[in-house]
């Protein structure tokens, strides 16, 4: 893989203006932030652009601009061989045609490791640009807050694989620091009430969901909801009170029979940006993660970007807005996707929000969707939502013990939008597809048959 890397290094080296094209989402943002600072250290001359997907449009579109090179981030590996008049190089993570091997792709995939936890998009991205000078390593935060963005950290409760090499890094640079941590989401910023509330992977029994079991369940542990007038976060705690906490939701769970292997996800490894203030949105790189998806899914990239870049003024403060959009938007949508009702079929679920839910943020309700005690754990969830130009976005996630007995969702989304003339691709865990309108019927058919080859072989 150092080969691959320095292959790509040398194509940059020789490049006179580059133009980025990146994802959406927070991987694709720190990826593209990594790429943006490396050349801008290199005093190239660039440009960046954020899509939804790679899809014709876009293709037609660079075709015309004629780059010199385009340097696609965190995308890009279905299209390796082809359009050879787009001199390109490639640092992405997702699953990739078997003839995708070339000397500008530098992929996970091609060297037989796993893109869905072992390297994100962004860390692919930050290994191009370490390779071509060591004092791009104060980078490794924006690839770790891409691959926590990316849920890399779901399988075993921290980043595995070369995932690891850059947490190292980012711990020799000075960015970056991992404690041993309760694993929901919201240390830093949520009360601890919704801390409790909104816990899931595993759901608390009897409390996830409902405020007035956090409120009860704290008050009975003698946790105090309030250091005057504010509100306390999980970061507010003591150790023993943390203890108190962590040590009463893993006996709940064994008590209601949820099992060890479900209760040790309790706790796992948090990642720290060192620099950034504590009790911030910044300062978890879980945190971090969501704030970057409150700005490209909403058409703002380079609100996301700039805040990646060091920007704690103005970008941070737009930033902050579209979270507090972002987070009721969510909210809304998972309120909505429970009132359309999950279809259960005999291989898989489903619900259909139609115009009620963001096509950008269909996979993030989803995943939320899959972690409340309304869905199956034992069929994968598939959501559908409208695009804007009249076409389905279809999102698709399941468990690990699924994946586990033989599921890989890329592989049953990319040939089911392929027959309908769609585009689909991802990881074995999660994926998605964009298909013609009025062929979900048809795309779910497919869909199930595939999952049925798959697990039933």
């Amino acid at each position: 893989m150092i080969q691959r890397a320095n292959e790509l290094v040398d194509i940059i080296r020789k490049s006179k203006e580059i133009h980025i094209v990146t994802h959406i989402d927070a991987d694709g943002i720190t990826a593209g932030a990594i790429a943006s600072e490396t050349l801008r250290r290199l005093g190239k001359k660039y440009s960046i652009e954020c899509i939804k997907q790679l899809d014709e449009v876009v293709i037609n579109k660079l075709l015309t601009e004629n780059h010199e090179l385009v340097w696609f981030t965190d995308l890009g590996s279905g299209i390796s061989t082809q359009y050879p008049e787009i001199k390109k190089i490639i640092t992405d993570h997702h699953e990739c045609p078997p003839d995708s091997d070339a000397s500008f792709h530098f992929n996970p995939h091609l060297f037989g490791r796993d893109g869905s936890y072992e390297l994100s998009g962004a860390g692919a991205t930050y290994l191009v640009s370490k390779a071509l000078d060591l004092k791009n390593r104060d980078l490794s935060g924006l690839a770790i807050i891409g691959a926590i963005g990316d849920l890399q950290d779901r399988k075993f409760c921290e980043l595995r694989g070369m995932n690891t090499e850059i947490v190292k890094d980012g711990k020799d640079a000075g960015v970056l620091q991992t404690i041993k941590d309760i694993r929901y989401f919201g240390k830093e910023t949520r009360p601890l009430a919704k801390f409790l509330q909104y816990a899931s992977d595993p759901l608390i029994p009897g409390v996830s969901g409902r405020e007035d079991a956090c409120v009860a369940l704290l008050q009975e542990l003698q946790i105090r909801l309030k250091d005057g007038d504010a509100w306390r976060t999980w970061v507010d705690l003591d150790k023993e009170e943390k203890r108190k906490i962590i040590s009463t939701i893993i006996q709940m769970l064994l008590s209601k029979g949820f099992g060890y292997q479900a209760a040790s996800r309790v706790l796992g490894d948090s990642y720290i940006l060192c620099k950034e203030e504590e009790g911030t949105e910044l300062h978890d790189a879980k945190e971090f993660a969501t704030l970057l998806n409150s700005t490209a899914r909403y058409g703002q990239y380079e609100v996301g970007l700039q805040v990646c870049l060091g920007d704690r003024g103005k970008w941070l403060k737009e930033a902050l807005n579209l979270l507090s959009g972002h987070r009721h938007n969510l909210v809304e949508g998972l309120q909505f996707a429970r009132e359309e009702k999950i279809q259960k079929r005999t291989h898989l679920q489903y619900f259909h929000a139609r115009d009620g839910i963001r096509d950008t943020i269909i996979g993030i309700v989803t995943n939320m969707l899959l972690n409340t005690e309304d869905v199956d754990k034992e069929l994968p969830l598939i959501g559908f939502a409208f695009t804007e130009n009249g076409d389905v976005k279809v999102s698709a996630r399941a468990t690990q013990s699924l994946v586990d007995r033989g599921l890989d969702l890329a592989t049953v989304l990319t040939r089911a939008a392929k027959e309908l003339k769609g585009v689909g691709g991802g990881h074995n865990i999660a994926a998605g597809a964009t298909i013609p309108k009025g062929k979900e019927e048809e795309f779910l058919q497919m869909v199930e048959r595939e999952i049925k080859l798959q697990l039933v072989s």
